[in-house]
């Protein structure tokens, strides 16, 4: 099982006058890279362009996957969105992966999107993968046209850069196994992954004669002793999900009152047992995130933890 870490981790609270953003996220996937981290993700945010970011990265070093966790589609046409991709995987060198998501109503109204959401999503993804694959596409459908005037393809020796989507109902789940090569399940526990996730996946990949997605997990950890500190900290970032239907369901299923519950902090014990239980529940890869809700010196800490499963071939 591959580890890696969603960036930023403490992006805002980082950035004071004189420190470049981009120079700043650099510095810390080196340091990633430095403890033996070997796959590195980057959260879209309402600033800096994840896609950017993870082609500079994956630049700057060789052997580390680099990938989105998560885009929301709504902002990027799939004919703008292959473009970017197809430049990602050039700069990473075929070790760049594309992590995508439906986001939030809201966000999507925003953008103009107020098409039923999975309905839209099922047309996105049928676009973007041709365009992925053969560079172009002659897509008309009831939400979103898509068409290529010429190949939209980079010329180079690299395969298409991986389709991942977020998950967390069975409509999401159903959309993933027939037309992503991956899914990214959130707010999901491992009791969940294993009784619900992948056997939904599985069962609608065999209906549509496709190979069950890879499953990359994303867990929120840290290591510290601060555990009344740290766990206020990251439920001011994950209380909120637990409000939508989709996610509540998901807490329901593992008897969870709140969704900081899933969060995983404590000792250097506490997160490789976690790790084994969400590999024992058929995680093919785990993405940690909030790595920063405790200090400085624990992030440090998690990060070096994280490094030494990967080589030790715990994960």
């Amino acid at each position: 099982m591959r580890i890696g870490v969603a960036l930023p981790t403490d992006y805002y609270e980082q950035l004071t006058p004189g420190v470049n953003p981009v120079d700043y996220l650099l510095d810390q996937a080196h340091k990633l890279a430095e403890c033996g981290v070997p796959a590195i993700w980057l959260t879209q945010r309402f600033d800096y362009d994840a896609l950017a970011v993870a082609a500079l990265i994956g630049r700057e070093l060789p052997g580390i996957t680099v990938g989105t966790a998560v885009v929301p589609i709504h902002p990027r046409h799939p004919n703008a969105l292959a473009m970017q991709a197809h430049t990602a995987q050039a700069a990473c060198r075929g070790r760049f992966e594309l992590g995508l998501g439906l986001s939030m109503p809201d966000i999507a109204a925003g953008y103009g999107n107020t098409y039923p959401r999975i309905r839209y999503l099922r047309e996105y993804l049928t676009a973007l993968r041709e365009l992925l694959h053969t560079g172009a596409v002659d897509h008309t459908g009831e939400t979103l046209v898509a068409r290529s005037s010429a190949l939209s393809m980079m010329p180079t020796v690299h395969s298409p850069a991986p389709l991942l989507l977020a998950t967390s109902g069975p409509l999401t789940l159903r959309v993933a196994a027939e037309l992503a090569d991956g899914a990214l399940p959130l707010l999901t526990g491992p009791n969940t992954l294993a009784d619900f996730t992948i056997p939904a996946l599985a069962r609608h990949a065999e209906a549509a004669g496709r190979p069950v997605p890879r499953v990359i997990s994303i867990v929120g950890g840290v290591v510290t002793a601060d555990l009344a500190g740290a766990r206020d900290r990251a439920a001011r970032q994950m209380n909120r999900y637990g409000e939508m239907p989709a996610y509540r369901a998901l807490l329901d299923r593992e008897n969870l009152s709140e969704a900081v519950q899933l969060a995983v902090i404590g000792d250097e014990q506490t997160l490789a047992d976690a790790v084994t239980r969400y590999a024992e529940a058929g995680a093919d890869e785990l993405i940690f995130t909030l790595t920063a809700s405790g200090s400085a010196h624990d992030e440090a800490r998690t990060w070096a933890l994280l490094g030494e499963l990967s080589k030790a071939g715990h994960a």
